[in-house]
Order: C-alpha cells, then structure tokens, then sequence
C-alpha cells in the first residue's frame, strides 16, 4: 500500500511561510509530479513527506496512518535525489547493499534484491565497477536501484534527471515510466520541467508560492487549466494571451472581442461573464493557423521564422503590438517582416477574468 494523505500543511521558516494549507491525496500506486517555477515549495513539500522536515501544522499519514512524529527512516519511503549521492569508494553492489546491510537483512534476501533490480534497471554488467567508471545515466539507475532495493511504500524522486543531458533525459523519462508500470508502486516526483510532468504523471499538481493551483491528470491540465497561470505553465511553447473583452451575452452564446478585431461566438453553456467584462484570451501556438483569403483573422507581421522541418514556429507581432507565437505543421515560406492574418478554431479558445481565474462554460 502507499497512499499518502496531506492535510492542511503548512511549513514556515522564520517569519517566511513556505506552505500554505497544502490537502492532497495521494492515491496507492500513483505516479504524481509536483510542478512549477523555482521557490514554489515542491521540493519543501516533498521533505514533508519523507520526513527530512516537519510540517509547521497539519498532518501526514501513509496508510491511514499519522507520521507526524515518524522518523524519516521509519516511513518505509525511498528518496532520489537530484545529486546521484553514491559513495565514491563503493561498487555498484555495495551500494545497492549499503542500506540493506545496516538494516541487517538476511544476505541470501540482499543478494536476490540486487539481483532483481540490477535485472530491471539493466546495470548487471556494471555491479563491479565503482561510481566513477559510470556514465551519468548508469550512475541514475543505480541511484533508483538503490530506492528499489528497499522495496519501499513510495519513492520520492527530488528532479533526478535533471543533470543528465537533453537526449538522455528523454530516454531516462521512458524508463522510469516503464518501471512505474512494472512496480506499480506510488511514485512522487519533483520537476520544474511540465513536458516531465505532462509523459511522466498519473495526475500532476501545479503549485505557485507554496500553494496548490491545480490537480488534474496531463490532459485534464492542458485542456481546461483552471487559471491562467496553469494554463501558461502547462504546454511547450507557451499559451498566447490576448487582450479583449465580452461584447455580448445572448442566447446563441457568448461574443468576445479579441484586439478590438476578432470576434468570436463561444456557444451558449452555463458561464460567469458579463457584457464589457474585460477578459484575457488565451490560445495555444499548435491551434494558431494562417487564415484563408475568404476568413477573417488577426493581422501580424510575421518577425521570426524557425523552419524544423516537420513544423514551422512563426513568431508574429499583431497592429497593436501583441507577440503572437503560431506553431503551423509542415514547412511554410514565410520571410520576415511579411504581413499574415492568423485565426483559430473557438473550441480552442480559453478565456480568462481580470483576476485569471477561467471563465466557467469556456
């Protein structure tokens, strides 16, 4: 089991308060990432619950149990760290055996521990060799070999890939999916990165200045962020935001005006909008498409091309000085300072309050 329950945490240091009446439910078998910008309290959080801290207020439990007062030795939690934190002087299998040893575990126990998760994470050739003769990768799965290792509730990962480099980050990513769904124990990870959160989690929290934003799985999050800055954070490149407003309210739906020159219906649903409300627009680079001659559209003078090959990144500035990013599919020729009209599907709109709380029924 490894359900893991936090409620109303709350973590100051000094007169700085870290946490603020954090509640979330870590379900049994899980794999959750804690997301956002640095100094939102992810890793803080993450402490809480593996005991390296204790919470100011509020309470822990694993299991329905309460591990307030439980040392963090004694939570039958494993943590990676973002240093590999090996010793230098060990072999791979003395690492891996360190802990076990030092709990006095039968070494017939140890020696099929070793074995089963030098198996899974393919570092059977390397059990002799000492950190030092490994390669950032080896040196990672030897690191999560050791949480193995212990079999424990839950492994707490603190932004382990985040030295590796970009090509390994991404083969790193799919193997520790795969060992999630082969062990399908409760896994908590810690990233600043959303595309690790977004192939990464079961559900993701998106937390800003020690507090809870959003809970939701990947697509729950990039279709229907519930405020502005989830619906910014979540999503590479990053949402476009527009300025405009509600022109009207009637029985077909919703109008909004996008820079005083895109007009849009957005079909009648239950909503909290009034007419003149100032609002915010938001729209994805990927919903962005150059606008046929026979339909309406935002002007822009495109000022960057990037050509990828399988897609083409405009970067645009609209009449009244909005950048606007486009992210078109297939290779466009289009040259700097050229004059283009972009427009998007009204399904694909978000709109946002003066506040940047989503607006309901959109």
């Amino acid at each position: 089991m490894g359900r893991i329950t936090l409620e109303k945490i709350n973590k100051s240091f000094g007169a700085i308060k870290v946490l603020h009446n954090v509640d979330l439910d870590i379900r049994d078998g899980e794999f959750i990432v804690f997301v956002g910008p640095s100094g939102c309290g992810k890793s803080t959080l993450l402490r809480q619950i593996a005991g390296l801290d204790k919470p100011t207020s509020g309470d822990i439990s694993i299991d329905g149990n309460l591990v307030n007062d439980v040392p963090a030795a004694d939570r039958g939690l494993a943590m990676v760290f973002q240093s590999y934190a090996l010793y230098p002087h060990m072999s791979v299998k003395q690492n891996l055996a360190f802990g076990l040893e030092n709990a006095r575990m039968p070494k017939t126990e140890i020696e099929n521990r070793i074995a089963e998760a030098a198996r899974m994470l393919e570092i059977g050739d390397y059990l002799g060799r000492r950190p030092g003769q490994l390669s950032g990768g080896q040196r990672q799965r030897v690191a999560i070999g050791r949480a193995i290792v212990r079999n424990p509730t839950a492994f707490l990962l603190d932004e382990p890939l985040s030295n590796l480099d970009a090509e390994l980050r991404i083969s790193m990513r799919a193997e520790l999916s795969a060992l999630h769904k082969r062990l399908q124990t409760t896994m908590i990870y810690v990233t600043h990165d959303q595309i690790e959160a977004m192939t990464l989690a079961n559900r993701i929290v998106v937390l800003r200045k020690g507090q809870i934003e959003q809970v939701g799985t990947p697509l729950e999050l990039y279709n229907t962020p519930a405020n502005r800055f989830v619906a910014g954070f979540i999503g590479a490149p990053s949402m476009n935001f527009l300025p405009g407003s509600i022109a009207a309210v009637g029985e077909e739906g919703t109008i909004v005006s996008i820079l005083g020159e895109q007009t849009r219906t957005i079909p009648r649903k239950a909503h909290t909008g009034v007419a003149g409300q100032a609002i915010t627009a938001g729209i994805r680079p990927q919903h962005i498409r150059i606008a046929p001659p026979d339909e309406p559209g935002i002007g822009a003078k495109v000022h960057l091309v990037e050509g990828l090959g399988s897609e083409t990144v405009v970067h645009a500035r609209a009449s009244t000085g909005e950048t606007l990013l486009a992210v078109l599919t297939g290779q466009h020729a289009l040259a700097s300072g050229e004059e283009i009209r972009l427009t998007f599907d009204v399904k694909d709109l978000h709109v946002f309050d003066e506040n940047g709380t989503r607006l309901s029924g959109t």
